[in-house]
């Protein structure tokens, strides 16, 4: 059975997501080489991109040197300039990781295969002019294990052409490629956050570069949903990102917390066992295959971070960690001090995504299934009250609502923490709310706003034969964003003024057809969880 963290958001396709819209299949990589072609110059050399569909798209600009041999689990590599003018019109390998979706030979010819040589990014803009648009730069999501930066879902066509803004998005090493923490086991100087400082490579890339292609580089937005959310936050707490953006966005990922140095020092000792090596073996390591290091990461992936970060309480997975020096500090610290402003929220049904790939059980369930389902986290009195704490916030709920909310609950929880300590720039919060009516199959069960279905929304790429409904929560999704990267406020046309978060109102924006402000959504949720009683996973289900 495919595993939650295999389908975590970020890899919207047909075949990963069958029942949340995706925009009709972008042209196949082998025809890139159409079209009329722009220069730009960066520092290391000049790129050639091409013009199509109104903007110029440069694919799989290189900003570091590929992490391979010797530079495997070590932090990126400057790169090294190149003369005459580098061709950049093709989808560029994703990191290395399980194929499937849109990748590799058996998927629909968007971008390769997966590979170790991954440190490239996407460029869509309006012109490769020296305008000052602002930039728009996106982390995928996919749990720091899966994902690219060339997702059809996350295409940067639309909300480029649209708003007069430049996108960025990067591949960066993932999974044990990207968070094997070696340092504190060897004499060699190994990375921590690998992934994360390739994040950084590619940010401080974009601030040095971006001008060439119509970017402002003192105004640059990183933003991200679910392990991109998480992504996103982990920015926030690197001292050397601090002046490469200004404005952030974590969507649908609530990280408070990060896993320690320790636990990583842990997680690397189970590795080298899994893989039958001792300490002094870890130069091997530079020689085992990447199959078979996938291989390893795949047997642990139930043992690990959440998507937007949470940590597992026994050992943490491949993901970002407080290691004291790259990520000196836990988000939730890091945004206590933060002075730039904040976009935060979730989608209304997050974990209704999850089950979407297993029986379709829980979403006939009655009573007696909804206990049972959610005793794998609450029992006892714990259990007892937080169902009749739901039941009575929505008296028509069925009993697969209920399970549904009780479970998303807690990111939302999470989210609102973020906000509150957020208090010295702007931040706000934010619920999409569009009721999908498509249907789980072999059920009655609409999907409603499951996680991951923001993802099109807000780069304007819900197909022109959707709901008018969800084209029209499209169109104000894309414009608060574009309009918070514009000027720090998320303002767009035919939507009401969204005001800041604070604790006396908890102003939060209702996006759907029609967007409203609502003050203190699911109050007495809200209260129930501030009581300090349950402390369930954020999904519900382990």
């Amino acid at each position: 059975m495919t595993t939650r963290r295999a389908v975590i958001g970020g890899t919207l396709s047909v075949a990963a997501l069958p029942l949340l819209s995706t925009p009709a299949q972008a042209t196949s990589s082998t025809t890139h080489t159409t079209g009329r072609r722009d220069e730009a110059s960066t520092r290391y050399g000049k790129v050639r991109g091409r013009r199509e569909d109104g903007i110029v798209k440069f694919l799989g600009v290189p900003y570091a040197t590929p992490p391979l041999g010797q530079l495997r689990f070590r932090a990126p590599k400057p790169l090294r300039p190149w003369s005459g003018v580098r061709e950049t019109v093709d989808f560029p390998n994703p990191a290395f990781q399980a194929a499937g979706g849109e990748m590799g030979p058996n998927g629909n010819g968007r971008m390769p295969a997966p590979s170790e040589d991954c440190l490239y990014l996407n460029i869509w803009t309006p012109a490769a002019d020296r305008r000052r648009r602002p930039v728009m730069f996106y982390n995928h999501g996919g749990g720091y294990m899966i994902g690219s930066g060339s997702a059809t879902g996350q295409d940067g066509t639309r909300l480029a052409k649209l708003y007069d803004v430049v996108v960025v998005e990067s591949n960066h090493r993932l999974g044990l490629l990207g968070y094997l923490f070696l340092d504190d086991l060897a004499d060699s100087d190994y990375a921590a956050n690998a992934g994360m400082l390739d994040i950084l490579a590619a940010l401080r890339w974009t601030a040095e570069n971006i001008a060439n292609f119509g970017g402002d580089p003192d105004n640059i937005m990183v933003w991200g949903e679910s392990g991109g959310g998480a992504k996103t936050a982990a920015v926030h707490t690197m001292p050397a990102a601090a002046k490469l953006f200004h404005k952030g966005s974590i969507e649908s990922a609530a990280p408070l917390r990060f896993p320690t140095r320790a636990g990583a020092t842990a997680r690397a000792e189970r590795t080298l066992h899994l893989l039958g090596l001792t300490r002094a073996d870890i130069p091997r390591l530079h020689d085992i295959p990447a199959a078979r290091l996938l291989e390893i990461q795949q047997s642990e992936a139930a043992n690990g971070v959440a998507p937007w970060g949470e940590p597992d309480p026994v050992l943490p997975g491949f993901g970002a960690f407080v290691d004291g020096r790259i990520i000196p500090r836990h988000p939730i610290a890091a945004l206590e001090s933060g002075r730039k402003p904040l976009m935060v929220g979730t989608t209304r049904d997050e974990t209704v995504f999850f089950s979407l790939f297993g029986p379709p059980d829980v979403f006939r369930i009655d009573d007696a299934g909804l206990r049972r389902e959610l005793s794998r986290t609450y029992q006892g009195a714990e259990l007892d009250r937080i169902i009749a704490t739901f039941r009575r916030s929505r008296p028509r709920a069925t009993p697969a609502q209920l399970y549904f909310a009780i479970t998303t609950s807690p990111i939302w929880r999470d989210a609102i923490k973020i906000a509150e300590a957020h208090h010295h720039a702007p931040v706000f919060m934010y619920q999409l709310a569009y009721p999908d009516p498509t249907v789980v199959p072999g059920t009655d069960f609409p999907l409603g706003s499951p996680h991951a279905s923001d993802i099109p929304l807000k780069f304007a790429n819900t197909p022109a034969d959707r709901p008018a409904g969800e084209r029209a929560t499209a169109r104000h999704m894309s414009a608060l964003w574009a309009g918070f990267a514009h000027d720090g406020h998320p303002n767009a046309p035919q939507v009401p003024r969204w005001p800041a978060y604070t604790p006396r109102t908890r102003a939060t924006m209702w996006i759907d057809a029609r967007c409203r402000i609502v003050d203190d959504p699911d109050r007495a949720e809200r209260l129930f969880w501030k009581s300090g009683t349950p402390q369930g996973t954020a999904s519900g289900r382990r």
